[in-house]
């Protein structure tokens, strides 16, 4: 067979084993005759001949157009939950339970994510041993516009894709804000081409709303990030952030106990979605939701709820390029005296002045710090 060959709505092509496919299963052995031995008994010879480049590939199917179904039996859907190697998507309004195919999950095994929740699909309906077509096999993965990544170790994990914003809901108390984890998450957001709103949630805990709600809300207002306060028990800010998701599917970030699933709920009583208070000892989160689900809005939209997660690694950003992810750093960056200036210790940072003078937050300078220090380990660990 060629490189590629084409058929209706499908593209065939040669695609390499896995690495561990393409030893033996085990060592032969092969008895080789001494010279003298060769003319005398030429048919108890066995001749072995090297793998060539063909023999080492596979063919696999692929999809040209947009609309699997004409002719190939394929339709497209939503990924709307993900757990494990099972799958639920949304065709046309009907959602179906589907298992991953083996050679997608084998193409896509170094990504960790073959499938997670927003990817636009093509799915093959099944029947069961009883003949029922009740469930599909996901046959294909559309390219991603958008993705929200996260570092798990050494490999990237993919919280979810194609969304349009992200919002990262903290709560000023039960669990205490982390301005340096919502930078963190800013971060992540611009890495992934995405824009990012933030929600300050239990607002009816804050005992000088005012002081410490107030600012952190003019911190990121002033850079050109929405900002909304709410609190899910007085329903304060539900309008304001109900304008903000219509019409977009928005990812919910942030850590456990903040009170992304409660917001939900107020928002959408009808879901019913399971809670948890906050343990005052320990003043950290249990995770009600444990797995990343696509819900629909009935005043338009979706949103993408996703775990809780205690601290984000960013390790997939190059450390060349942190600072582009701090939008008040970026138009300072040309005024620096070194062209390769990180800053942090140079004379003559245009970035550190701007700190110094407090048109920078010294905050948010604090979190670049952090990220640069930590991806720096990051980056030597890799050449040790």
């Amino acid at each position: 067979m060629g490189g590629e060959s084409s058929g209706k709505g499908r593209r065939l092509r040669r695609v390499d084993f896995r690495r561990n496919r393409q030893a033996p299963a085990r060592r032969k052995h092969w008895q080789v005759p001494a010279d003298d031995d060769q003319a005398a008994e030429p048919l108890n010879r066995e001749a072995v001949r090297a793998k060539g480049d063909l023999s080492r590939r596979r063919t696999v199917t692929e999809v040209d157009s947009d609309r699997p179904g004409d002719g190939s039996g394929w339709f497209k859907g939503i990924a709307i939950a993900v757990r494990g190697q099972f799958v639920d998507v949304e065709v046309d309004g009907r959602v179906w339970p589907c298992t991953i195919r083996r050679i997608l999950r084998t193409l896509l095994i170094r990504n960790r994510s073959p499938v997670v929740v927003g990817d636009e699909v093509a799915i093959s309906i099944v029947a069961d041993a009883a003949g029922v077509v009740n469930e599909g096999v996901v046959e294909h993965v559309y390219p991603r516009r958008t993705t929200l990544t996260r570092c798990d170790g050494k490999k990237t994990h993919v919280i979810a894709a194609n969304v349009d914003q992200v919002l990262v809901i903290t709560s000023i108390r039960e669990p205490m804000i982390k301005p340096h984890l919502i930078d963190r998450y800013l971060v992540a957001a611009h890495a992934g081409n995405l824009p990012a709103a933030i929600c300050v949630n239990k607002v009816d805990l804050d005992p000088d709303p005012d002081d410490e709600t107030a600012e952190i809300l003019t911190r990121y207002r002033r850079l050109g990030y929405a900002a909304v306060a709410t609190s899910a028990v007085e329903g304060t800010g539900l309008d304001e952030l109900r304008s903000l998701l219509a019409g977009q599917v928005t990812l919910l970030a942030g850590q456990s106990g903040v009170g992304k699933s409660s917001l939900i709920n107020a928002l959408e009583p009808g879901l019913n979605l399971k809670t948890a208070p906050v343990s005052l000892a320990s003043e950290k989160g249990r995770h009600t939701t444990t797995t990343a689900v696509w819900l629909k809005l009935g005043f338009g939209g979706a949103v993408v709820d996703t775990p809780g997660i205690r601290a984000l690694d960013v390790a997939m950003v190059p450390i060349n390029e942190l600072e582009m992810h701090f939008v008040e750093f970026v138009d300072r960056i040309v005024d620096c005296k070194f062209p390769n200036c990180v800053h942090i210790h140079e004379e003559g940072c245009a970035v550190k002045a701007a700190m110094e003078s407090g048109e920078i937050d010294e905050s948010r300078y604090a979190s670049y710090v952090e990220l640069f220090y930590e991806l720096s380990d990051v980056k030597r660990a890799a050449y040790e």
